[in-house]
C-alpha cells in the first residue's frame, strides 16, 4: 500500500526497514564507480528524481554514482540495459511504469519480473497541459472539441504506448470519446514534449503535474486539469478529473530504483536501507517540496506487489483502447 510519509512517518519506516536489514545482513557497500540508468532524456522528472537520489548516494557510500540516460525504443533501450547487466549492484537505475506497458503494446518481452525492485522514488499522476495562449481554459471545452472535431488536436507527452499517451487515451476511452479523438504525437519524454507544446507544435500535454509546475508557475502553460483524487499541494486550484469527469477518470505513473533479477539479498536491502534512510532525510523532503511531490515509500515487498497489480490493471486499459499486440 502507497504511503504519503511525513519526516516522522518516514522515520518509523526506516525503524522498521532497519531492523529487516539486520535480519538480511545488509552488508554490502559499492568499492567501486556505480552506473545509474535512466532511460528517459534529461530535464524530465524521472531524470531529476534519478539524479538527485544518486547524487545523495554518492555521499552517502562515497562511490561515483554516474547517471547515463539511455533512451530510445520508447523506453525498451534503458530499461533492457537495467535487465541484462550483472545483478552485482554495480548496475542499477530508474525502472518506470513503462516497464508494465511495453510489453503489452509488443515493443519487447521485458516485463517487471527481469527486474529487483529496491525502493520507490515518486508516484506522478498526470496532468493536462495546454500552452497559455491556447484556446481552451476548461477540460470540458477541450474534451467538447475532440468530440465535435476528431483528430483535429495533437497532444504529447511520451512514447506510443507509454504512460502519458495512456492517461490521454484512457481518459478519452472512458469518457465515451474514441483513444484517438486527439491524435499522440510520440516524444522521449516530457521535457522534449513540454518543449514542443510551448513552441506550438502539439495542442496538448500530459506528463506528470510536478513535471508542468514550473511552466504553469511562469505563466507558459496552463493546467486544465490533475488525474488524480487530491489536489497537488503546490498547485491545489488545479480541477481533479476525479471531479470533473463522469467517469472520474485518473491515472498515475510511478519511479522506482530497481536492479537486474536475481541480485543477492544482501545487495538488494543494502540498496533499500540506504534509499530509505535518503528519503526521510529533510534534503530529500526539500527537493520533493521543490518539485510540488510528496514523499512516498514502500518496502521491498509492497513495492514488488505494485507492480505487479499495475501490470495488471494498464494491460485491461492498453486492451480497452485497442493497443494490446
Amino acid at each position: 500500500m502507497l504511503k504519503k510519509t511525513s519526516l516522522v512517518t518516514a522515520t518509523a519506516l526506516i525503524a522498521g526497514a532497519g531492523a529487516a536489514a539486520a535480519q538480511d545482513s545488509c552488508d554490502w557497500t559499492p568499492d567501486r564507480a556505480v552506473t545509474y540508468i535512466v532511460p528517459w532524456g534529461a530535464g524530465g522528472g524521472t531524470d531529476a528524481n534519478s539524479r538527485k537520489l544518486a547524487s545523495m548516494l554518492e555521499e552517502k557510500w562515497g562511490q561515483p554514482f554516474n547517471v547515463v540516460n539511455r533512451t530510445g525504443g520508447n523506453g525498451v533501450t534503458g530499461h533492457s540495459a537495467i535487465a541484462r547487466a550483472d545483478p552485482d549492484g554495480y548496475t542499477v537505475g530508474s525502472v518506470t511504469v513503462e516497464i508494465n506497458t511495453m510489453h503489452w503494446v509488443g515493443l519487447t518481452d521485458l516485463t517487471y519480473e527481469d527486474v529487483t525492485p529496491l525502493a520507490l522514488v515518486d508516484i506522478v499522476p498526470a496532468s493536462v497541459l495546454v500552452a497559455d495562449d491556447s484556446q481552451f481554459d476548461s477540460l470540458s471545452g477541450l474534451l467538447d472539441h475532440a468530440r465535435e472535431n476528431p483528430g483535429d488536436l495533437t497532444a504529447s507527452g511520451t512514447s506510443q504506448g507509454g504512460i502519458w499517451h495512456l492517461a490521454l487515451a484512457g481518459m478519452l476511452n472512458a469518457e465515451g470519446l474514441e483513444p484517438d479523438a486527439i491524435r499522440w504525437i510520440p516524444s522521449q519524454g516530457a521535457a522534449p514534449a513540454l518543449q514542443e507544446l510551448i513552441a506550438g507544435g502539439v495542442d496538448v500535454a500530459t506528463p506528470a503535474l510536478s513535471e508542468g509546475k514550473g511552466l504553469v508557475e511562469a505563466g507558459d502553460a496552463r493546467a486544465l486539469a490533475y488525474m488524480h483524487n487530491e489536489p497537488m499541494e503546490a498547485l491545489p486550484d488545479v480541477p481533479l478529473t476525479a471531479e470533473t469527469l463522469d467517469s472520474g477518470w485518473t491515472l498515475a505513473a510511478y519511479i522506482t530504483t530497481s536492479g537486474p533479477a536475481g541480485m543477492p539479498d544482501n545487495v538488494a536491502c543494502s540498496y533499500a536501507q540506504a534509499i530509505d534512510e535518503i528519503i526521510a532525510s529533510d534534503e530529500w523532503a526539500e527537493f520533493k517540496a521543490s518539485r510540488g511531490a510528496e514523499v512516498v515509500s514502500m518496502s521491498r515487498d509492497e513495492l514488488s506487489a505494485y507492480m505487479a497489480e499495475k501490470d495488471e490493471t494498464l494491460g485491461e486499459v492498453i486492451e480497452a483502447v485497442g493497443l494490446a499486440q
